[in-house]
């Protein structure tokens, strides 16, 4: 087994121009959930978790290490659990929201508030890492749509639709059928969604919603943080045909690192490990101390199989032949997610996944279009549909008892 933070050993040559084109083009990773981890850790409290420190141990993600890593621009998860609901799960989306800008005044000369690809551009030109802000699940929104358009005001660039669980007008990946996809709501939700500018995120999602969505969506949609279903049959990642739209729609897929979702044998011992979990009483996506203990004994008794990444280069390349270049990036789910592939162990990762491509024969071009170009240039074409859209329409106030009533 590769020893953690290597690259293969055929791919260590093209390490050094690895940093080098990271440099010049950034990583923009679709999803990262230090919000909620600090929620987990110290409840927000930043003096006793700094992340200008290296926090390697306790946290996937810290400024050291996301320069390391050569992110340039971060999609911040203001992720809450699915079990949260009504106003209960927006307040917590809030608290969320307000931890990204504590973040934002306490680390000025490293994290930029972005709002549109303009701002990511200009957060590059100066060094500091563009910080955006993604809403994971819509159960954030309480079935309203004037509350999703607080969300956009308050700075949220994308909503995945759902998390691990229906909500009442959308479909999740690893929850039973519900409403088929999405219900009439769910599609005045996108439509809501282009008009104001905020990227209709497809993570997560049953296939029949993906599908819904893209017929719907006027503008670029993302996943942010799936993979290849044909390379790891698990329903949280994109099928063939749905990676077949994205040509179409000008979305990009921004493939994850969780081992479950991308190596086909952790896909029944992570089934395990969960269980596990809760027969603790733990959540099954705990990363506090306490959980990752229970975490480390299973595994000791329980050795487990091991991503790297090459896994996560295998699923790009495949992302890649049927979607095309123009439509993948990279979404880790760093602290989301209790394990991580070798090599890709935190966020310092990127230049080994980068050296990987490069081994396998990517060009620069190509490569610079997954790390940065994509993503900019969807987040952009939402903001001209969104433009467009506004001189012909205002704001929806449709309710989800008018479109999806019996």
């Amino acid at each position: 087994m590769t020893s953690p933070t290597q690259p293969t050993p055929a791919a260590s040559d093209h390490l050094g121009r690895a940093r080098e084109l990271l440099a010049a083009h950034p990583v923009v990773d679709g999803h990262n959930d230090l919000p909620w981890a600090l929620r987990q850790h110290v409840r927000y409290d930043l003096d006793r978790l700094d992340i200008a420190d290296d926090q390697r141990g306790r946290l996937h993600t810290d400024i050291p290490r996301l320069r390391a890593g050569g992110i340039g621009a971060q999609f911040w998860s203001v992720y809450v659990r699915s079990d949260l609901a009504g106003d209960d799960a927006v307040s917590a989306t809030l608290e969320q929201i307000d931890v990204v800008g504590q973040l934002l005044t306490r680390y000025p000369a490293d994290l930029a508030r972005a709002l549109s690809a303009e701002d990511m551009e200009i957060a590059r030109a100066e060094g500091r890492i563009a910080s955006l802000m993604g809403a994971e699940g819509g159960h954030s929104i309480n079935n309203s749509l004037a509350t999703l358009r607080a969300l956009y005001a308050l700075g949220v660039r994308y909503m995945t639709l759902t998390h691990n669980d229906n909500i009442a007008w959308a479909d999740s990946a690893t929850d039973e059928p519900g409403v088929g996809g999405l219900s009439a709501f769910g599609h005045e939700v996108v439509r809501e969604m282009n008009r104001v500018g905020m990227l209709v995120d497809l993570s997560h999602v049953a296939a029949s919603t993906m599908r819904h969505a893209l017929a719907t969506s006027a503008a670029p949609v993302i996943f942010s943080h799936s993979s290849a279903r044909a390379v790891c049959d698990h329903p949280r990642n994109v099928p063939d045909d749905v990676l077949a739209l994205l040509p179409a729609n000008g979305g990009v897929a921004m493939a994850t690192f969780v081992p479950k979702f991308i190596l086909p044998a952790a896909v029944d011992w992570t089934h395990a490990a969960d269980d596990n979990m809760r027969a603790h009483g733990l959540h099954h996506l705990d990363t506090t101390a306490r959980a990752m203990k229970i975490h480390e004994e299973f595994e000791a008794a329980n050795p487990r199989p091991v991503a790297t990444a090459a896994t996560v280069a295998d699923h790009l390349d495949h992302m890649r032949e049927v979607a095309g270049v123009d439509h993948i990036g990279v979404g880790g789910d760093y602290d989301g997610t209790a394990f991580t592939p070798s090599g890709l162990d935190d966020v310092a990762g990127y230049p080994n996944l980068v050296a990987e491509l490069l081994h396998r024969g990517w060009s620069d071009a190509d490569l610079a279009k997954l790390t940065w170009q994509n993503a900019v240039r969807a987040l952009r074409a939402a903001e001209d549909v969104a433009r467009d859209l506004q001189e012909t329409r205002g704001p929806s106030n449709a309710t989800i008892d008018q479109l999806d009533a019996p």
